[in-house]
C-alpha cells in the first residue's frame, strides 16, 4: 500500500514538469495510465 502522501507529491512534481517541459505530457500520461492499469489488474487478482 502506498503512503497517502505519495500521490499528491507525484501529482505536484508531474504538474511542474509538464509546465516546464510540455512535450513530457504524453510520457507522463502514458506512464500514469500504465501504472493505474497494473494496479487495477493486481487488485482484482
Amino acid at each position: 500500500m502506498l503512503h497517502p502522501i505519495v500521490a499528491p507529491v507525484f501529482s505536484l512534481v508531474a504538474g511542474i514538469l509538464i509546465l516546464a517541459f510540455p512535450q513530457l505530457l504524453n510520457l507522463v500520461v502514458a506512464i500514469y495510465l500504465i501504472v493505474v492499469g497494473i494496479v487495477g489488474i493486481l487488485t482484482i487478482m
